[in-house]
């Protein structure tokens, strides 16, 4: 059967299952389905195998391959090419061979996004899936590393999730506890949050957003210094939404990010390198 590419079909997976699985685990069942079915979907082994004992692989067996350490980038990237490449081309049901692919990636870095009490966990994983779904349709197959697009879709995505839910509890919260959540204010003692407290004694940081926390407890940027790189930087919104708020003008705002990034790496680039 042909399969006519489409590029404004239902993300894969859109909504959460009711039955108890989370989108994750959702996807992996039907990514296994494909592999273990009578006429497993395959893809070419030479993608991902330098010296290949077989014609194909099925697909879950490629998505192992592309995991080993062994792997060289030169063939992760071929893999992730071509797997693109027929999702944009064929549609179902290679587009969910391709989030099928990428949860171990997806898993790992919700691993790294640590706890967010604000968020349900299915929801995040949703909003990762669906960023993904959206980079696969919209990624160029003939550029480099387009493995590497999805997952920066999807982190990118999955960091304005959680930024907006903090905002979100800090409307909701006193002055007080809002910047002991935000892990914004101005100086104070460490201590205020438990979560930077930990960071601060370790000397690493869960996340971007605790990086900038960080460095306004230190004062090396203000708080609206701190705002102004994760609005535009992490979450992405245009320079000019920021300075009709602020009353200036976009270049005020462009010279004052960069002092800001300035002292920012000025003060990283130490710590850096004792790492």
């Amino acid at each position: 059967m042909h399969h006519h590419p489409s590029r404004h079909r239902a993300p894969v997976c859109a909504c959460t299952p009711s039955d108890g699985r989370s989108p994750l685990g959702a996807l992996e069942e039907s990514f296994l389905a494909l592999a273990s079915a009578p006429k497993p979907l395959t893809l070419p082994a030479h993608l991902i195998c330098e010296e290949p004992e077989q014609a194909a692989l099925p697909v879950d067996q490629v998505r192992t391959r592309l995991a080993h350490p062994g792997t060289s980038p030169a063939l992760r990237e071929r893999t992730w090419g071509e797997v693109v490449r027929r999702a944009q081309r064929l549609g179902a049901p290679w587009d969910t061979a391709v989030l099928g692919m990428a949860v171990p990636v997806l898993h790992r870095m919700l691993a790294r996004l640590g706890r967010c009490d604000h968020l349900e966990r299915a929801e995040v994983e949703q909003e990762a899936l669906a960023a993904v779904t959206a980079a696969l349709h919209a990624v160029d197959i003939d550029a480099a590393e387009v493995g590497r697009e999805l997952f920066t879709a999807a982190d990118r995505a999955v960091h304005r999730l959680v930024y907006a839910a903090r905002r979100r509890a800090q409307r909701e919260t006193g002055p007080e506890e809002a910047r002991s959540l935000s892990g914004l204010g101005h100086g104070g003692d460490p201590a205020a949050s438990p979560a930077l407290a930990l960071d601060a004694a370790s000397g690493e940081a869960a996340d971007e957003y605790t990086v900038l926390a960080l460095a306004v407890r230190a004062r090396v940027v203000t708080i609206a210094e701190a705002q102004l790189i994760a609005r535009t930087r992490l979450e992405g919104e245009p320079m000019q939404r920021l300075a009709t708020e602020r009353g200036v003008s976009s270049r005020q705002l462009y010279r004052h990010r960069a002092a800001a990034e300035q002292h920012l790496a000025a003060h990283l680039r130490p710590l850096l390198h004792q790492g």
